[in-house]
Protein backbone atom coordinates (compact mmCIF):
# COMPACT_ATOMS: atom_id res chain seq x y z
CA UNK A 1 0.00 0.00 0.00
CA UNK A 2 2.89 2.52 0.59
CA UNK A 3 3.58 4.69 -2.70
CA UNK A 4 7.15 4.83 -3.47
CA UNK A 5 8.95 6.48 -5.78
CA UNK A 6 13.28 6.99 -6.14
CA UNK A 7 15.41 9.68 -7.77
CA UNK A 8 17.57 6.98 -8.67
CA UNK A 9 15.85 6.50 -11.91
CA UNK A 10 16.22 10.15 -13.16
CA UNK A 11 19.12 11.96 -14.33
CA UNK A 12 21.31 13.26 -12.22
CA UNK A 13 20.07 16.84 -13.19
CA UNK A 14 16.49 16.25 -12.78
CA UNK A 15 16.49 14.84 -9.30
CA UNK A 16 17.36 17.90 -6.74
CA UNK A 17 14.26 19.58 -8.88
CA UNK A 18 11.91 16.24 -8.84
CA UNK A 19 12.37 15.88 -4.66
CA UNK A 20 11.39 19.64 -4.22
CA UNK A 21 8.16 18.76 -6.54
CA UNK A 22 7.17 16.13 -5.25
CA UNK A 23 7.44 17.25 -1.33
CA UNK A 24 5.49 20.30 -2.56
CA UNK A 25 2.58 17.56 -3.46
CA UNK A 26 2.83 15.17 -1.42
CA UNK A 27 3.70 16.70 1.67
CA UNK A 28 3.57 20.73 1.76
CA UNK A 29 4.28 23.14 -0.55
CA UNK A 30 7.96 24.67 -0.03
CA UNK A 31 11.00 25.88 -1.03
CA UNK A 32 13.90 23.41 -0.94
CA UNK A 33 17.75 24.32 -1.83
CA UNK A 34 20.87 22.51 -1.54
CA UNK A 35 24.58 23.24 -1.75
CA UNK A 36 25.46 20.05 -4.21
CA UNK A 37 22.40 20.16 -6.48
CA UNK A 38 23.67 17.99 -9.04
CA UNK A 39 25.04 15.08 -6.00
CA UNK A 40 21.15 14.94 -4.80
CA UNK A 41 19.50 11.87 -4.24
CA UNK A 42 16.26 11.11 -2.13
CA UNK A 43 13.29 8.77 -1.95
CA UNK A 44 9.69 9.36 -0.67
CA UNK A 45 6.87 6.77 0.06
CA UNK A 46 3.24 7.69 0.97
CA UNK A 47 0.61 5.79 3.11
CA UNK A 48 -3.04 6.50 3.20
CA UNK A 49 -4.71 6.54 6.48
CA UNK A 50 -7.92 7.44 6.07
CA UNK A 51 -7.76 11.34 7.11
CA UNK A 52 -4.06 11.22 7.82
CA UNK A 53 -1.25 10.37 5.64
CA UNK A 54 2.74 9.06 6.94
CA UNK A 55 4.73 9.92 4.41
CA UNK A 56 8.65 8.53 4.61
CA UNK A 57 11.78 10.33 3.25
CA UNK A 58 15.28 9.85 2.44
CA UNK A 59 17.02 13.16 1.44
CA UNK A 60 20.67 13.83 1.24
CA UNK A 61 21.84 17.53 2.98
CA UNK A 62 18.81 20.22 2.45
CA UNK A 63 17.07 23.19 3.66
CA UNK A 64 13.31 23.60 3.34
CA UNK A 65 11.78 27.33 3.95
CA UNK A 66 8.06 28.20 4.22
CA UNK A 67 7.33 31.24 3.46
CA UNK A 68 4.09 33.74 3.72
CA UNK A 69 3.55 33.82 -0.01
CA UNK A 70 3.59 29.65 -0.12
CA UNK A 71 1.40 29.89 2.44
CA UNK A 72 -1.04 31.58 0.53
CA UNK A 73 -0.42 29.99 -2.40
CA UNK A 74 -1.53 26.58 -0.72
CA UNK A 75 -2.03 24.97 3.05
CA UNK A 76 -2.77 21.51 3.72
CA UNK A 77 -4.28 23.10 6.99
CA UNK A 78 -2.23 20.36 8.92
CA UNK A 79 -0.06 19.72 11.69
CA UNK A 80 2.58 17.59 11.20
CA UNK A 81 4.87 15.33 13.21
CA UNK A 82 8.35 14.30 12.30
CA UNK A 83 10.77 11.20 13.50
CA UNK A 84 14.01 11.75 13.18
CA UNK A 85 14.84 7.97 11.96
CA UNK A 86 18.84 9.11 10.68
CA UNK A 87 20.49 11.85 10.75
CA UNK A 88 19.08 15.44 11.93
CA UNK A 89 16.63 17.72 12.05
CA UNK A 90 17.22 21.05 12.82
CA UNK A 91 13.59 22.96 12.96
CA UNK A 92 12.39 27.02 13.59
CA UNK A 93 8.99 27.90 13.71
CA UNK A 94 7.06 30.51 15.90
CA UNK A 95 9.94 31.94 18.07
CA UNK A 96 11.26 28.67 18.59
CA UNK A 97 13.91 26.64 17.27
CA UNK A 98 15.30 22.82 17.82
CA UNK A 99 18.00 20.46 16.72
CA UNK A 100 16.38 17.00 16.53
CA UNK A 101 18.30 13.41 16.20
CA UNK A 102 17.14 10.02 15.73
CA UNK A 103 14.91 8.90 17.60
CA UNK A 104 13.40 12.18 18.40
CA UNK A 105 9.97 13.79 17.71
CA UNK A 106 9.67 17.48 15.96
CA UNK A 107 6.27 19.36 15.63
CA UNK A 108 5.00 21.99 13.35
CA UNK A 109 2.08 23.99 11.52
CA UNK A 110 1.70 24.16 7.80
CA UNK A 111 0.01 27.35 8.74
CA UNK A 112 3.02 29.17 9.88
CA UNK A 113 6.62 30.47 8.51
CA UNK A 114 9.11 27.59 8.97
CA UNK A 115 12.71 26.96 8.72
CA UNK A 116 13.69 23.63 8.21
CA UNK A 117 17.76 22.34 7.90
CA UNK A 118 19.26 18.95 7.04
CA UNK A 119 23.13 19.79 7.33
CA UNK A 120 25.94 18.36 5.43
CA UNK A 121 28.02 17.50 8.52
CA UNK A 122 25.74 14.81 9.45
CA UNK A 123 26.63 12.70 7.14
CA UNK A 124 25.60 11.67 3.29
CA UNK A 125 21.55 11.49 3.93
CA UNK A 126 18.49 11.95 6.30
CA UNK A 127 15.51 10.03 6.99
CA UNK A 128 11.84 11.21 8.19
CA UNK A 129 8.67 9.28 9.25
CA UNK A 130 5.91 11.89 9.16
CA UNK A 131 2.69 11.86 10.41
CA UNK A 132 0.48 14.28 8.25
CA UNK A 133 -2.40 15.66 10.75
CA UNK A 134 -5.55 17.57 9.69
CA UNK A 135 -6.46 20.51 12.18
CA UNK A 136 -9.42 18.93 13.59
CA UNK A 137 -7.51 15.65 13.54
CA UNK A 138 -6.45 17.41 17.35
CA UNK A 139 -7.91 17.44 20.38
CA UNK A 140 -6.42 20.40 21.97
CA UNK A 141 -6.81 23.95 21.25
CA UNK A 142 -4.33 26.04 18.98
CA UNK A 143 -2.80 27.80 22.05
CA UNK A 144 -1.89 24.59 23.31
CA UNK A 145 -0.13 22.86 20.69
CA UNK A 146 1.82 26.79 19.88
CA UNK A 147 3.95 25.62 22.95
CA UNK A 148 5.18 22.94 21.10
CA UNK A 149 6.38 23.71 17.53
CA UNK A 150 9.80 23.42 16.85
CA UNK A 151 10.61 21.98 19.94
CA UNK A 152 12.12 18.82 20.48
CA UNK A 153 10.51 15.54 21.86
CA UNK A 154 12.49 12.94 23.08
CA UNK A 155 11.43 9.41 21.77
CA UNK A 156 12.53 7.09 24.32
CA UNK A 157 10.36 6.97 27.14
CA UNK A 158 6.47 7.25 27.70
CA UNK A 159 3.58 7.96 25.78
CA UNK A 160 6.51 9.26 22.77
CA UNK A 161 8.39 5.93 22.33
CA UNK A 162 5.14 4.01 22.64
CA UNK A 163 4.41 7.16 19.63
CA UNK A 164 7.48 6.62 17.72
CA UNK A 165 7.11 2.38 18.24
CA UNK A 166 3.80 2.81 16.52
CA UNK A 167 5.46 5.09 13.23
CA UNK A 168 8.18 2.12 12.91
CA UNK A 169 5.67 -0.44 13.13
CA UNK A 170 4.04 2.04 10.34
CA UNK A 171 6.69 1.76 8.11
CA UNK A 172 7.68 -2.18 8.61
CA UNK A 173 4.46 -3.36 8.24
CA UNK A 174 1.90 -0.89 7.30
CA UNK A 175 1.81 -2.42 3.54
CA UNK A 176 0.75 -5.32 4.66
CA UNK A 177 -2.79 -3.90 5.50
CA UNK A 178 -6.16 -3.45 3.98
CA UNK A 179 -7.45 0.02 3.34
CA UNK A 180 -9.68 -0.61 6.25
CA UNK A 181 -7.30 -1.53 8.97
CA UNK A 182 -5.25 1.57 7.51
CA UNK A 183 -8.36 3.72 8.76
CA UNK A 184 -8.33 2.26 11.93
CA UNK A 185 -4.42 2.68 12.18
CA UNK A 186 -5.15 6.59 11.32
CA UNK A 187 -7.64 6.80 14.39
CA UNK A 188 -4.42 5.15 16.72
CA UNK A 189 -2.31 7.45 15.40
CA UNK A 190 -4.38 10.56 16.08
CA UNK A 191 -5.05 9.07 19.38
CA UNK A 192 -1.05 8.35 20.44
CA UNK A 193 -0.17 12.01 18.89
CA UNK A 194 -2.50 13.52 20.72
CA UNK A 195 -2.03 11.73 24.09
CA UNK A 196 1.91 12.36 23.44
CA UNK A 197 1.39 16.11 22.88
CA UNK A 198 -0.73 16.39 25.96
CA UNK A 199 1.75 14.59 28.14
CA UNK A 200 4.46 16.79 27.09
CA UNK A 201 2.52 19.86 27.79
CA UNK A 202 1.29 18.53 31.20
CA UNK A 203 -2.45 18.63 30.04
CA UNK A 204 -3.42 15.08 29.92
CA UNK A 205 -6.94 16.10 31.52
CA UNK A 206 -8.03 18.23 28.59
CA UNK A 207 -8.25 15.47 26.36
CA UNK A 208 -11.57 14.32 25.46
CA UNK A 209 -12.19 11.03 27.77
CA UNK A 210 -12.44 8.96 24.39
CA UNK A 211 -9.11 9.98 23.84
CA UNK A 212 -7.57 9.46 26.94
CA UNK A 213 -8.98 5.73 27.32
CA UNK A 214 -8.27 4.74 23.28
CA UNK A 215 -4.40 5.97 24.26
CA UNK A 216 -4.60 3.92 27.94
CA UNK A 217 -5.04 0.68 25.60
CA UNK A 218 -2.28 1.32 23.43
CA UNK A 219 -0.14 1.67 26.37
CA UNK A 220 -1.55 -1.61 28.24
CA UNK A 221 -1.07 -3.58 24.52
CA UNK A 222 2.84 -2.63 24.18
CA UNK A 223 3.27 -3.61 27.31
CA UNK A 224 1.59 -6.57 27.06
CA UNK A 225 3.78 -7.17 24.08
CA UNK A 226 6.85 -6.33 26.09
CA UNK A 227 6.10 -8.89 28.72
CA UNK A 228 4.77 -11.89 26.73
CA UNK A 229 7.32 -13.92 28.03
CA UNK A 230 6.71 -12.94 32.32
CA UNK A 231 4.50 -16.24 32.88
CA UNK A 232 3.00 -14.30 35.46
CA UNK A 233 1.20 -11.93 32.90
CA UNK A 234 -2.21 -11.75 34.13
CA UNK A 235 -4.61 -9.14 34.33
CA UNK A 236 -3.76 -8.09 38.15
CA UNK A 237 -0.61 -7.44 37.08
CA UNK A 238 -1.24 -5.67 34.13
CA UNK A 239 -3.76 -3.44 35.88
CA UNK A 240 -1.27 -2.85 38.74
CA UNK A 241 1.05 -1.36 36.58
CA UNK A 242 -1.07 1.13 34.83
CA UNK A 243 -2.66 2.23 38.80
CA UNK A 244 -6.07 0.91 37.50
CA UNK A 245 -8.74 -2.04 38.85
CA UNK A 246 -9.29 -5.00 36.71
CA UNK A 247 -12.76 -4.51 35.93
CA UNK A 248 -11.54 -0.98 34.60
CA UNK A 249 -9.04 -3.41 33.03
CA UNK A 250 -11.99 -5.54 31.47
CA UNK A 251 -13.76 -2.47 30.28
CA UNK A 252 -10.99 -0.89 28.50
CA UNK A 253 -11.38 -4.14 26.56
CA UNK A 254 -15.19 -4.53 26.60
CA UNK A 255 -15.80 -3.00 22.59
CA UNK A 256 -12.55 -4.92 21.25
CA UNK A 257 -12.77 -8.24 19.70
CA UNK A 258 -11.06 -10.05 22.33
CA UNK A 259 -10.32 -9.96 26.18
CA UNK A 260 -7.27 -9.51 28.09
CA UNK A 261 -7.03 -13.16 28.25
CA UNK A 262 -7.65 -13.80 24.94
CA UNK A 263 -5.23 -11.30 23.27
CA UNK A 264 -2.26 -12.40 25.57
CA UNK A 265 -2.69 -16.15 24.99
CA UNK A 266 -3.00 -15.27 20.92
CA UNK A 267 0.01 -13.47 21.07
CA UNK A 268 2.10 -15.85 22.31
CA UNK A 269 0.61 -18.50 20.13
CA UNK A 270 1.28 -16.52 17.41
CA UNK A 271 5.18 -15.41 18.68
CA UNK A 272 5.19 -19.26 19.22
CA UNK A 273 4.33 -20.41 16.12
CA UNK A 274 6.88 -18.01 14.42
CA UNK A 275 10.06 -19.38 16.62
CA UNK A 276 8.68 -22.82 15.56
CA UNK A 277 9.02 -22.21 11.60
CA UNK A 278 13.01 -21.28 12.68
CA UNK A 279 14.86 -24.15 10.77
CA UNK A 280 18.93 -24.98 11.10
CA UNK A 281 20.78 -23.06 13.79
CA UNK A 282 18.22 -20.36 14.98
CA UNK A 283 15.34 -23.74 16.04
CA UNK A 284 15.29 -23.94 19.68
CA UNK A 285 13.99 -26.33 21.47
CA UNK A 286 10.03 -26.62 22.01
CA UNK A 287 10.50 -26.63 25.47
CA UNK A 288 12.80 -23.84 25.36
CA UNK A 289 10.13 -21.95 23.04
CA UNK A 290 7.08 -22.86 25.58
CA UNK A 291 9.34 -20.72 28.54
CA UNK A 292 10.53 -17.79 26.34
CA UNK A 293 6.80 -16.72 25.52
CA UNK A 294 4.86 -17.28 29.38
CA UNK A 295 3.56 -21.06 28.58
CA UNK A 296 3.74 -22.87 32.38
CA UNK A 297 5.22 -25.58 30.39
CA UNK A 298 5.36 -28.12 27.60
CA UNK A 299 2.38 -29.98 27.87
CA UNK A 300 0.08 -26.73 28.24
CA UNK A 301 1.63 -25.08 25.83
CA UNK A 302 1.31 -27.75 23.54
CA UNK A 303 -2.58 -28.41 24.32
CA UNK A 304 -2.79 -24.35 23.40
CA UNK A 305 -0.69 -25.00 20.48
CA UNK A 306 -3.32 -27.44 19.51
CA UNK A 307 -5.99 -26.05 20.37
CA UNK A 308 -5.20 -23.01 17.79
CA UNK A 309 -3.53 -24.72 15.23
CA UNK A 310 -4.29 -28.01 15.01
CA UNK A 311 -1.46 -29.66 15.33
CA UNK A 312 0.87 -30.00 17.96
CA UNK A 313 3.96 -27.73 18.17
CA UNK A 314 6.53 -30.63 16.74
CA UNK A 315 4.08 -31.68 14.51
CA UNK A 316 4.07 -28.20 12.54
CA UNK A 317 7.79 -27.88 13.17
CA UNK A 318 7.94 -31.35 11.33
CA UNK A 319 5.71 -29.82 8.44
CA UNK A 320 7.68 -26.91 7.99
CA UNK A 321 11.22 -29.17 7.52
CA UNK A 322 8.68 -31.36 5.30
CA UNK A 323 7.59 -28.33 3.39
CA UNK A 324 11.86 -26.71 3.41
CA UNK A 325 12.55 -29.84 1.72
CA UNK A 326 10.57 -29.79 -1.04
CA UNK A 327 10.98 -26.94 -1.53
CA UNK A 328 15.03 -27.12 -1.86
CA UNK A 329 14.29 -30.10 -4.30
CA UNK A 330 12.39 -28.42 -6.74
CA UNK A 331 14.95 -25.73 -7.14
CA UNK A 332 17.68 -27.69 -7.68
CA UNK A 333 14.96 -30.23 -9.63
CA UNK A 334 15.45 -28.90 -13.81
CA UNK A 335 12.09 -28.15 -15.80
CA UNK A 336 11.65 -30.83 -17.80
Amino acid sequence: MWTTVSSDHLPADDRFEWFSDMVSREVVPTTISSERPAEFRAEAAVLDLGALRVSRLAYAPLRSRRTPTLIRRGDPEQYQLAMVSKGTMEMAQHGSQCRARAGDLVFWDTSRTSDAHAPARDGADHQLVILQLPRDAMPLRARHLDRLLAHRIPGGTGTAALLTSFMGNLVAHGDQCTPAELRRLGAVAADLTAACLAHYLDIGELLPAEVRARAQLQRIHAFIEHHLGDPDLTPSLIAARHNMSVRSLHQLFRDGRESVHSLIRRRRLERSRADLARLGPRAHPVSVIAARWGFSGPAVFSRSFRAAYGLSPSEFRALNVKEACAERTARRTPPS
